[in-house]
């Protein structure tokens, strides 16, 4: 079974509704590195040296290859990352190999076979 791996940056507002989104679309879990800091192409502003930016959220989601593109499609849109600039940005790379995962490949199969 191949895997990729979508790494997603979200306002810590919407981490919960961008979890359960991608748990719909066939994630089987996260990570989650609360507290990252970012910038975009404007720097974000100040105010008596305090940070006026959201906090952000890094999920991590080890995926089937087959599933990825639909949850990384989800996340998008439950993250509402096209909408506006600054709500966030999901990526995905591919995966050489994975330890760990049998208890998730046991579940992935049937949901695998049938999207095929």
């Amino acid at each position: 079974m191949h895997f990729k791996l979508i790494i997603a940056f979200v306002d810590d507002t919407k981490t919960d509704k961008v979890m359960d989104a991608a748990r719909d679309a066939g994630a089987t879990g996260a990570t989650v590195v609360n507290n990252a800091r970012g910038e975009g192409l404007r720097k974000s502003k100040t105010f008596f040296g305090l940070s006026l930016e959201t906090q952000r959220d890094v999920l991590l989601f080890l995926v089937e290859e087959h599933l990825s593109r639909s949850i990384l499609e989800k996340v998008c849109k439950v993250g509402e990352f096209d909408d506006s600039p600054g709500t966030g940005i999901a990526i995905q790379i591919d995966v050489e190999d994975a330890v760990g995962v049998q208890h998730q490949v046991r579940e992935l199969v049937g949901r695998v076979e049938d999207e095929l």
